[in-house]
């Protein structure tokens, strides 16, 4: 494999910018579609475990509170890993080739599917056993989304980067657009079965089964196999790195050091920091999300949609539906658009504020098809708002710097998201879930609309500027 570093040596010995390899759109885009069946895989376990936890294990009214910590258990054993093993997970992609780590993820991550699955099968499954191993799908992900995140950068070219992010936010919503209505229907398949509408053998197969649940995880399995498969017949290089050994092949660089050069990275340039502080702020906002929404279509919604008919599964799966569908108009907005090309810090900024204006909507509304579209707004901007932060990290980070970089960067915006996912469990338990909402949303507004008169942070894109500041 061809070594491939931040610059290329021309015969003069000049030094040229990184060139992405010819057919590096072509190996992105196949990278994309596979990946993107992966995470609709995922989605249909994600809807089936809430779904689990909403109508199997706390089923009951008077079992809000104790439904409220396990929602924040579950969505705590997604955050921690990811925000806190982020630094090794950054450091651990600059350090091994980036596509040999994606293929092992991707293939653990369908053997843990494998295990769960097990679990509902045999009726072992339980609370803390769920939560253990969505610990391990957590960590195994953050290595994969820390290796995944810095190699399209080295297949894409850069006038592409903008499209291709926008396209990257467009997968996880795309296949919330499918997932849920596919789950709630798989879940169904044994009730339908004893009902006698599925004939012959595969209806009395079904029909012993006490959920679809894990038809839906073993399905999820397999599209982390067929990812990790696909990913070895495509070429994605990682950048080549002079710094770790010495002339006599010892190491001369620990991963720590690797963390703090990442750290340090950030801190000499503040308007990053900035930038970074208000990702912090807009994360702690959309913490408790999966922990109030569930909970919001439950009580404060439930008037609405029994009158209309829904069962709690549809009425989850039609907020999903929508959200996502949200999610896919504003990735394919970005990505047919490319975004800003300059003052990309808007693109930013106005979204968020547009986000915290509609989640005061959702907070307030006692309608399942208001809330919905709600959620289907505040979706929309997050490609936005997300395509155009990533393009400013990619111009302003060197290609073999951005795993470390990246790394530290998703501690410090994402830290806020367990403390707010945590406290949010308790604030279900103890308030009405709306109304802690519409309260978050209109913090998120003023806080970023104050950012708008931020002279720092309206400079983040000038980078002779943050280099300066840097060596200064």
């Amino acid at each position: 494999m061809k070594d491939i570093s931040e610059h290329q040596s021309d015969a003069a010995g000049a030094q040229t910018p990184y060139q992405a390899p010819p057919n590096g759109w072509r190996t992105f885009l196949t990278v994309w579609m596979t990946q993107s069946i992966s995470v609709f895989g995922s989605a249909l376990t994600f809807f089936s475990v809430t779904v689990w936890l909403t109508t199997v294990l706390f089923p009951r009214p008077e079992q809000k509170p104790a439904l409220g910590i396990a929602l924040s258990a579950v969505s705590l054993a997604f955050a921690l890993p990811v925000v806190f093993g982020a630094p090794i997970a950054g450091a651990w992609a600059d350090r091994h080739d980036r596509k040999r780590t994606m293929i092992a993820m991707d293939a653990l991550s369908g053997l843990l599917s494998l295990v769960l699955a097990g679990l509902v099968v045999t009726n072992s499954l339980n609370l803390p056993l769920l939560v253990l191993l969505l610990v391990l799908f957590s960590a195994v992900g953050a290595f994969h989304g820390s290796a995944f995140d810095t190699s399209y950068v080295m297949i894409v070219p850069e006038h592409l980067l903008p499209r291709a992010n926008g396209m990257m936010q467009t997968m996880w919503a795309l296949s919330g657009v499918i997932s849920p209505a596919v789950a709630a229907a798989i879940l169904s398949l044994p009730g339908l079965a004893r009902q006698g509408h599925i004939p012959g053998s595969l209806g009395a197969a079904l029909g012993r089964m006490a959920s679809g649940m894990p038809i839906a995880i073993i399905l999820d399995a397999l599209t982390f196999f067929a990812a990790a498969i696909t990913l070895g017949f495509l070429h994605i290089p990682s950048p080549k790195r002079s710094d770790l050994r010495s002339t006599d092949g010892k190491v001369k660089k620990s991963m720590w050091a690797d963390v703090k050069e990442g750290a340090l990275y950030i801190w000499r340039r503040r308007p990053l920091l900035w930038l970074l502080g208000t990702f912090t702020v807009a994360n702690f906002v959309s913490g408790p999300e999966n922990v109030l929404l569930p909970l919001l279509i439950k009580f404060n919604l439930a008037a609405d949609w029994t009158r209309r008919g829904f069962t709690l599964e549809t009425a989850l799966a039609l907020m999903s539906m929508l959200a996502s569908v949200g999610g896919v108009a504003g990735g394919f907005f970005i990505s047919s658009w490319g975004g800003l090309k300059a003052r990309r810090v808007y693109g930013v900024l106005v979204p968020l504020i547009g986000a915290g204006l509609v989640m005061t909507v959702l907070g307030f509304s006692p309608f399942l098809f208001v809330s919905a579209a709600a959620v289907a707004l505040i979706n929309a901007m997050t490609p936005i708002m997300n395509a155009h932060s990533q393009t400013i990290w990619q111009i302003q980070t060197p290609r073999e710097l951005q795993g470390r970089v990246f790394s530290v960067r998703r501690l410090i915006a994402q830290v806020s998201w367990p403390v707010s996912t945590a406290l949010a469990g308790w604030l279900a338990g103890a308030f009405n879930p709306g109304t802690v909402l519409a309260i978050l949303g209109i913090f998120l507004a003023v806080f970023v609309t104050a950012q708008l008169f931020n002279p720092y942070l309206m400079r983040v894109e000038d980078k002779e500027w943050l280099d300066r500041m840097a060596a200064g």
